[in-house]
């Protein structure tokens, strides 16, 4: 099982988010979901509670539960015929929570219903790996809007017959949003905008798939082309052989790219998708210039580095997106480094500058 092994470093003047929650489940699909919702049950509930997750903060038109059934219901009609055990931990969480089953699936589909031209983007994550032999390292920036660093949970997952368990970090009930498992896969992702957003699986349950049941980029990719995914992303993909890809997902089309280091920020790369890129012209600036940035502190960084020289990477603008003091705007809510070989997986939560490293191992 997992190991919470503390924080490392000291705690800076002024740090606001100190503690990282950790919640361990093992069991069937259902007792998973029942052991999360039941660990984060008042915390959810006052998400819920706060302008429907916050959604109507957010949003130009206020939306309801009445009114977001239907989406709803089209969404979890995706989940149950892709990923039927997903289904079923979401129906647990439901209960474990005292949510209703609509309430669960709004958490997992928040950020579909958000949509992208609705909402201001200029940060939205950076994201890099490394698979040098014996050192694979995936490391990133969390970067939303919505104040979400109160939201930050660790789980650790052991589904019942499985054998494999996962290291999860994730946010407001959500069944997962990046991690690492006990096989030595680690998978990020990148906020990307192009094609249509429809329903389908949404890209974090889409990450939470993968770990469940995949062992490496290979089988992790193979994977993931069978897959309807609701809404377009990058997912960076790193394993204990050292091998590393990133996957783009523009509607139903892939494009696969491995590479010994990779760096994405929130463009298309893929030639053949960067014409469909509906970035906005600021963002775009943005996101060349974190690129830009992270590859050039990657080239100055040794294939040795650790934790600490990762979070160092992280931490510094224009990587590190600072919190202007507007709900509407993305910033930094969370920085992590992740070792596929160690099945360790090092948090910081809220500003990565101010707040200590918290330290989660797969033993």
């Amino acid at each position: 099982m997992a190991a919470r092994e503390g924080a490392a470093g000291d705690q800076p003047e002024g740090a606001t988010v100190t503690d990282v929650p950790f919640v361990r489940a093992a069991g069937d699909a259902a007792t998973l979901g029942r052991l999360h919702g039941a660990a984060r049950a008042e915390a959810l509930r006052a998400f819920l509670d706060d302008s429907l997750c916050r959604l109507n903060r957010l949003l130009d038109l206020p939306q309801s539960m009445d009114g977001l059934r239907p989406v709803l219901d089209a969404y979890r009609a995706e989940i149950e015929a892709q990923t039927p055990d997903l289904a079923a931990e979401i129906r647990g969480l439901a209960e474990g929570a005292g949510l209703t089953p609509e309430e669960a699936t709004l958490l997992q589909v928040r950020r579909e219903v958000l949509g992208y031209r609705k909402v201001p983007v200029r940060g939205d994550c950076t994201t890099y790996a490394r698979a040098g032999a014996g050192t694979p390292v995936l490391a990133q920036t969390v970067d939303l809007n919505g104040d979400l660093e109160d939201q930050i949970a660790v789980l650790e997952v052991a589904p019942e017959g499985s054998g494999r368990r996962s290291l999860l970090l994730s946010f407001a009930g959500l069944l997962g949003y990046l991690g690492v498992n006990s096989d030595g896969l680690a998978v990020g992702l990148n906020l990307l905008l192009g094609g249509d957003w429809r329903p389908g699986l949404p890209p974090y349950l889409a990450i939470r798939h993968l770990l469940d049941t995949t062992a490496d980029v290979d089988e992790a990719t193979r994977a993931l082309a069978g897959l309807r995914v609701a809404s377009s992303r990058s997912l960076t993909l790193c394993d204990r052989s050292g091998k590393a890809a990133y996957v783009e997902i523009l509607g139903d089309d892939l494009r696969i790219v491995e590479a010994p280091q990779i760096v994405h920020t929130n463009h298309y790369l893929h030639p053949e998708f960067a014409p469909h890129d509906e970035l906005n012209v600021f963002a775009r600036n943005s996101s060349l210039r974190r690129l830009e940035a992270c590859t050039a502190r990657l080239a100055a960084l040794p294939a040795s580095a650790g934790a600490e020289e990762h979070f160092g990477v992280l931490s510094a603008p224009p990587i590190r997106v600072p919190d202007e003091g507007d709900i509407r705007l993305d910033k930094t809510v969370a920085a992590v480094v992740m070792r596929p070989d160690q099945g360790r997986l090092y948090v910081r939560p809220g500003d990565p500058s101010r707040s200590r490293t918290h330290v989660f191992t797969l033993s």
